[in-house]
């Protein structure tokens, strides 16, 4: 099926972000998207930052309903569609604010520009050696398939009932591992838990309680390996990109075919540190579902618990510990590391295995459902993925 083509330029106006400087910047402080917060397919709004917009730049860096956000470096290309998340969102100069004319289903635009994104088609415009960008006028000529309205819609709403199934599984993952936090801060944190009017505190912790330190209670510690990237490898590699909100994504990882330790294969249970780079450096999840020939790449340190050491415990302490470990970082801003010493030396205490394993108990059916979720939104995202190209091809007609 054959598609009317344009050019970016003729069927959608788009410019770029306002530039950080606190010593110019004038007006109201307000919040803003940065490259490190599009996503591919979403926005992470956890760690928003401000800057100062006076009442003429409103229009010409805010966002509206329906725009789509696409990064101009780190990794050009990756977008997300802005659904008024939240008010009074800006863009910084590092991303391009795309709004289509009426000729085109901001959806749509959407989708045809995660298409493009995720399968490589964009590299070909990309400029820079070490780090790639996009710029406005290459991105100007990309060429836009302008299909009837019809087809736009049942196009878009196909893919978004994917997109919707995995918004709806990641907050339910949320809420689940919200209420686990939740008594694990109670029990152990502020030592409410079952039995403790009776309970003595001896040298800082109740009585039967342990203090030791994470290196004491991992079976293994470690970096990953340096693949060997193949798209027709059967091996899997988990990269920073995968770990974020206390979260571990398959969406990023990348096939390889480098022969693997065993001790390094990934299992149940694993804690996830990414360890390399400011902004990333410090993020911390559990997996919590399981994955064959899988493992993570050098700048991801594994942390592995031993036998006798509750898993969800552990792992809910250590993703607690993640505004800290980020914190642990040393070297230059763009080069820092967080050393495998550092990590083993983190403290942690072990309750009482009674106490421990009433909650072991209570918390395991939600970490099962979201292992569940889990594996769900796994499948979700590969059969959106493999839809969405035949669909922007035409080669699926709905």
């Amino acid at each position: 099926m054959s598609w009317q083509t344009q050019k970016l330029e003729a069927v959608a106006d788009f410019c770029l972000g306002k530039m950080l400087d606190q010593k110019k910047n004038r007006g109201e402080p307000l919040p803003y998207l940065a490259n490190v917060n599009v996503r591919w397919g979403e926005f992470d709004l956890a760690d928003l930052r401000e800057m100062r917009f006076e009442q003429h730049e409103l229009d010409r860096y805010g966002l509206k309903y329906g725009d789509i956000v696409m990064c101009e470096g780190g990794e050009p290309g990756r977008c997300a569609i802005w659904k008024e998340q939240c008010s009074s969102m800006m863009i910084q100069k590092a991303l391009h604010r795309i709004r289509p004319h009426n000729c085109l289903r901001p959806e749509f635009l959407y989708y045809f520009f995660l298409y493009k994104g995720r399968t490589g088609h964009l590299a070909s415009l990309f400029t820079g050696s070490t780090i790639k960008h996009l710029p406005r006028e290459k991105l100007a000529l990309v060429e836009v398939p302008v299909p009837p309205h019809s087809t736009q819609d049942h196009i878009a709403s196909v893919l978004s009932a994917y997109d919707d199934l995995i918004e709806n599984n990641r907050r339910r993952i949320q809420l689940l591992e919200q209420a686990a936090r939740l008594l694990y801060k109670e029990w152990f944190v502020h030592l409410r838990f079952p039995g403790h009017e009776h309970t003595q505190i001896i040298d800082g912790v109740p009585e039967g309680w342990k203090k030791t330190t994470i290196g004491e209670s991992a079976s293994f510690l470690s970096r990953g390996i340096t693949p060997k990237y193949d798209d027709d490898a059967p091996g899997i590699v988990i990269n920073q990109k995968c770990i974020r909100n206390r979260m571990v994504g398959l969406d990023f990882s990348r096939r390889q075919s480098k022969q693997v330790p065993p001790a390094k294969l990934v299992q149940f249970g694993d804690v996830l540190i990414n360890s390399t780079g400011a902004g990333t450096l410090g993020r911390v999840a559990q997996l919590l579902f399981e994955i064959e020939e899988c493992t993570v790449d050098s700048h991801v340190t594994i942390v592995r618990p031993k036998e006798d050491v509750p898993v969800y415990y552990f792992g809910l302490h250590l993703t607690g510990l993640e505004s800290y470990v980020a914190t642990l970082g040393r070297g230059a801003t763009n080069q820092t590391e967080l050393s495998k010493d550092d990590i083993a030396a983190l403290e942690i205490v072990l309750p009482s295995s009674s106490s421990v394993q009433i909650f072991e108990s209570i918390v395991a059916p939600s970490f099962r459902k979201i292992r569940v979720l889990s594996e769900q939104i796994e499948k979700l995202i590969k059969a959106r993925d493999l839809l969405l190209p035949k669909l922007m091809n035409g080669e699926v007609v709905v």
